[in-house]
């Protein structure tokens, strides 16, 4: 730690402000009781476009984002730009899905996506099924923001767990205390460092590596000596479908997490989602340039800190910061992704205590549960995700929990038959929603097992590129395994569901009208749905 002084005191005061600022937001837009799930989980379903802007963007650029897309630039090339496609194709593909998923929520009180499945499908099943998929998926996504904080701690020098139990000890303190409207308010301090930090970051050190021809010279140098037949500053032959599926299935999942879900469904109408969909890209724009991050890095000669004999690509950015920048502004920058991490951590833990609550507790535990008693489950389920979270990171290899993330990228696309084109149609049997998921999670996984990584010498689960040779095409070509499952997801789930109308086995009851799918604020609620019924 030592020659780290002044950026850990600027580090530890920055998290001290956004710890008081998390429980100081019980008391922002207060609400009467804070005891009901709109309330604690949704910030009162109140929040306006400035709010929402910050707290959704908040959301999805995690401390993973502003670690890892640089991390994977300076360890593969060009293939890492894929997070910059994936965040502009997204926006208009859910443009108007979030929208008719605002509406249908705002009149029914859905919490989750899986109260809006029990809904459309008629099936306590399926969504039991949906929402078991996303709390899996959204665990080891909590703790992979761990890596985040620890790649920054390495990089003053702090090794150990103890650091990262106090911060996530103290995120689900607040979190506790002030439920959503803790991230909300953290997320405007989160974003403005994020934003100054990386300005500063494509303008400063440019101008001290000699420049982007020499950035991108010494990256080209560096790819042209790999063995590796992927690396490069250009996509090849091999790579480019693995690149355009990576980016369209990561757009096509990155809605679909509870937790993206959840900071849509607290705006205030439905033009607050619009206005949003509209101007969240201004952060791939950001995001364009923390990729370049990657080829600074190889440029100004960083070498990642070496953690159990393997180099630790995460820290390179934080190694970054610290041989380019002033001491001061260093732990500016150290903030920023510390506390880039816990603003998603705590939208994430929400989530998933949400989901819990709603779709496990109250269906099949306790179906007269009160608002209070709701809010109360989901309140200690937060601070067990956390726990959970932490017990990961502390059992599981940091690189194996990298992959992780990829896993669940894999497994949360398997409820896009259920969620994103059920808010569209009806057509689709519950029972073959049900295959569909089953086939899509086998073919996933088994994909996934197939991927070796040469370089860890991992021989299974080893990252995104699933060769085509494995299918019997004589090709080195690659593709994203999500993708491939989620077409047979779709493919098993529509046959099913012909094979369930033939047989005349009996589907659920749709319990959402058309109207409620384009409701707005104003427009009349519902009383929530009846839970009785047969599973």
């Amino acid at each position: 730690m030592s020659g780290h002084t002044t950026e850990l005191v600027v580090f530890v005061l920055l998290f001290l402000l956004v710890t008081v600022m998390g429980f100081v937001a019980a008391r922002w837009r207060r609400p009467t009781d804070l005891a009901s799930l709109n309330e604690w989980g949704l910030g009162g379903r109140s929040f306006g476009s400035w709010i929402t802007w910050f707290l959704v963007g908040g959301d999805l650029y995690t401390a993973y984002t502003f670690v890892a897309v640089p991390a994977l630039v300076f360890g593969s090339g060009a293939i890492g730009f894929y997070a910059l496609p994936y965040t502009v194709v997204v926006y208009p593909l859910v443009f108007l899905v979030l929208a008719r998923m605002w509406s249908v929520s705002h009149v029914h009180g859905f919490v989750t996506p899986a109260d809006f499945v029990r809904a459309r499908f008629g099936s306590p099943t399926l969504a039991l099924v949906i929402a078991i998929t996303g709390l899996v998926a959204t665990m080891p996504y909590i703790a992979l923001q761990l890596i985040g904080i620890e790649s920054v701690l390495k990089a003053m020098g702090i090794t150990g767990h103890l650091p990262i139990v106090i911060a996530f000890a103290i995120l689900a303190a607040y979190t506790y205390q002030s439920g959503l409207r803790a991230p909300a308010l953290i997320a405007f301090v989160k974003d403005t460092l994020i934003y100054i930090v990386i300005l500063a970051a494509v303008i400063y050190i440019p101008a001290k590596l000699g420049g982007w021809d020499s950035i991108f010279d010494a990256a080209k140098a560096k790819f042209d000596a790999s063995p590796a037949p992927g690396d490069g500053i250009l996509l090849n032959a091999n790579n480019q479908l693995q690149y355009v599926t990576l980016a369209f299935g990561s757009a096509l999942a990155l809605f679909l997490y509870p937790h993206s879900l959840t900071g849509v469904l607290a705006s205030k109408n439905r033009n607050v989602i619009k206005r949003n969909m509209s101007a969240l890209p201004a952060y791939s724009f950001v995001l364009g340039l923390i990729a370049l991050l990657g080829f600074m890095a190889i440029a100004a000669g960083v070498k990642p800190v070496m953690t159990n004999g393997k180099a630790d690509n995460n820290t390179i950015v934080p190694l970054l910061f610290d041989k380019m920048f002033p001491d001061w502004f260093t732990g500016v920058a150290y903030a920023a992704v510390g506390i880039g991490a816990l603003v998603p951590a705590a939208i994430m833990s929400i989530a998933a205590a949400n989901l819990f609550t709603r779709n496990i507790y109250r269906e099949y535990f306790n179906k007269n549960a009160s608002d209070r008693e709701e809010a109360n489950v989901s309140k200690i389920v937060s601070l067990l995700v956390k726990v959970g979270a932490v017990l990961c990171i502390l059992a599981l290899d940091p690189q194996f929990s990298i992959d992780l993330q990829l896993i669940g990228g894999v497994i949360i696309l398997q409820t896009l038959p259920a969620v994103a084109l059920g808010l569209y149609t009806r057509w689709f049997h519950k029972g073959g929603l049900i295959a569909g998921w089953a086939a899509g999670l086998v073919a996933g996984m088994w994909m996934l097992y197939l991927i070796p990584n040469p370089v860890s010498g991992k021989l299974h689960f080893g990252g995104s590129a699933f060769a085509l040779s494995n299918f019997g095409f004589d090709t080195k070509m690659t593709i994203y395994p999500g993708f491939v499952a989620l077409a047979v997801n779709v493919v098993v789930a529509a046959l099913a569901t012909l094979l369930f109308r033939a047989a005349k086995v009996a589907d659920g009851k749709d319990a959402t009208a058309r109207d409620e799918y384009f409701a707005d604020e104003g427009d009349p609620k519902v009383k929530d749905l009846d839970l009785t019924g047969s599973h």
